[in-house]
Order: C-alpha cells, then structure tokens, then sequence
C-alpha cells in the first residue's frame, strides 16, 4: 500500500476511515506486484488500483465489507477459483489479497514513505503480531515463531525513489523528467545556463540546478539503481562528465548525440583512459530505435531503455516473444 501512501495520509489526514486491500502474494502470470493496494474509502471513493483493473469490483466489495465491520483477511483471486472468471483474473494467475482497515499506527510509515524515506511496514496474517520481526530487502511474506506458534507475515518495503540526473537544460529534458518522474523517479536536471535551467521550464522534474555539470556530479553519491542522462552535448565538458557518469554508480549512463558525435566523444573516453568495461556501459546514442524525433517521443525512448536495462529485457514487442509477460528487475527496485 505504500505506493499510494499519499492518498491515504490525505483520506485519514482528512478524518476519513480507509480500508485497504493489498496483494501479499502471486503465482503464475499477474498484472501487478506485490504490494500493490486499492482502498475505498468511507464516502466509497477508490483509491489505487491491481492487477490492471482486472478485480477492482470484487476488492471494493471486500474494502467495503471492512468498513462495514466484517473482520480482516485473506482472500484469493485467481483461475483456479470457481468465480475466477466472475472477478475477471484470466490471465493465469492467482492473487492473494490482505484486507483490513488503516488506523492510527499507520500513519507514521505512510507519512515516511509519502516524504520519499525508507518506509517498512509490517502486517500479520494469521495471527498476533510478533515483537521481533527479521529485516528484508523487498515486499514479501515472512514466516516467524510468535508466541502462539507461527504466524504469517507480509512486509511491506519502500525504499527512497531512484534517482535520475539529466545534464542539460533542453526541451527533450522537460519530457524526460515528466515520464521519468511517472515511472517513479526523483528526477534532477542541472545547466549552468540560468536562463534555461529553472523550474518553470521543467515544471516535472523534481529539483533544478544551476551548476556546472562535471562539478554538481562529483558531488552527487548514486548508486546502481540511479541514472544519469547527458542530454546536451557541449565541448567543453561532454567527454569528462560521460566518464565522471560511468564511474559515478550510476545503474545507467546514456548521452544523446548523433552518429558522429558518439564517435568523438568514444575517441576523447579513451584518451582520457576509459576501459573498454567502462564503454561497454555507454548507451549512447541514447534511447530504443522506436521512431522518435520530438521531445516527447525521445522521452519515450529514453525512459524506454533505461526500463530495459534496469530489468535486462529484450526491447523487443512482445508479440515476438515467448514466457511471462511480467518478470522481476534484474536489480533491486521500489
């Protein structure tokens, strides 16, 4: 649920009472990750969405049910159930769904994860609540020994949003940060041009820097979840902040620039000592060969490549493909 923790803090901020439902757990093919909530509130507004729209009816009945009193739990949804085609789950899979009413003791944790911190919050299944719960990584259900024997947890993880860094002040950067910021990044775009780096210009990204390039990136820490876009191609520094970005932590490193310009810009790397490992971790030119050319579709593009990378997918349609449509990151992510 922490992924609308927003909307929820607003509801019980506004003295609403909020039941949610989450997905705990999921086998075979699943539109949705674990974690993912719906909530409905008690004007019946809905909050939040799974599985791709597939049982949002049955989940607000189930919402609806807590508030009107009936007791938390688990329920399953899925192709192996008499009214998995009642609920609409077709593709596959099968869901199971926690339901229970938000209070108080929630707000903390949907406060911290609505800032952007490091958020855990943890809900027992089956049982009391134990005092001592094991730290993980990623959502998921956990298995411990309460004092009544064991019991069933799900832990809920939210880590601080990834980051991408956009070097360049250009109108391909206003669209990179707006879709970049709707897949979930905190997105920064840094010029030393005033005139061109402020927040009305790039009203979707989340800070505006003026700064030097080379200088606001050596004072960033990334790490392998985190991105940097050089997205305007200047001279005076292209080469040195493309090496300072491969050496940064940076996940992804990707520069726009034509045919041409990739091939002086690989020439100068390598007079300023880049390794071929360090190369090979240049996307450049920057984006997936979907056709692009205005500044929304390259931001398609972009974003695109940077997904695929992150997950170590194809790029391919999937038409052309074979086995689950949906599979985990290759790396960890929120």
């Amino acid at each position: 649920m922490l992924e609308i923790a927003e909307r929820l803090l607003a509801a019980l901020t506004d003295g609403h009472r909020v039941a949610v439902a989450t997905v705990v757990s999921m086998t075979g093919s699943a539109p949705t990750v674990v974690g993912t909530s719906m909530a409905v509130d008690d004007t019946g507004a809905a909050l939040g969405s799974v599985a791709g729209g597939c049982v949002e009816g049955a989940l607000y009945d189930l919402c609806t049910s807590v508030l009107a009193g009936a007791a938390p739990g688990v329920q399953e949804y899925g192709v192996t159930d008499d009214d998995a085609f009642a609920v609409g789950l077709t593709c596959g899979g099968v869901l199971r769904v926690h339901a229970r009413e938000l209070g108080p003791a929630d707000v903390p944790v949907l406060a911290a994860a609505a800032r952007g911190d490091e958020a855990v919050l943890v809900t027992a299944l089956d049982g009391p609540l134990p005092d001592a719960v094991p730290r993980v990584d990623r959502s998921g259900l956990v298995r411990v020994m309460g004092p009544d024997g064991g019991v069933e947890l799900f832990v809920e993880v939210s880590s601080a949003p990834p980051r991408m860094v956009v070097y360049g002040a250009l109108e391909f950067s206003t669209a990179l940060a707006v879709v970049a910021r709707a897949a979930g990044y905190r997105v920064t775009v840094c010029d030393a041009r005033a005139v061109l780096a402020t927040p009305r210009r790039h009203p979707g990204a989340d800070e505006v820097v003026v700064d030097w390039p080379v200088r606001h990136l050596a004072q960033q820490r990334l790490g392998v979840r985190d991105v940097v876009c050089v997205m305007a191609h200047d001279d005076r520094f292209d080469a040195d902040l493309v090496l300072a970005a491969l050496r940064s932590g940076a996940g992804y490193v990707g520069a726009m620039g034509s045919r041409r310009t990739q091939d002086r810009r690989i020439a100068e790397l390598v007079e300023r000592g880049a390794t071929d490992a360090e190369l090979a971790g240049l996307h450049a030119p920057i984006g997936l060969d979907i056709g692009a050319s205005t500044p929304g579709e390259t931001a398609v593009s972009v974003l695109a490549e940077v997904l695929a990378s992150r997950t170590g997918a194809s790029g391919l349609p999937l038409t052309d493909l074979a086995g689950p449509i949906h599979r985990p990151a290759r790396t960890p992510h929120p």
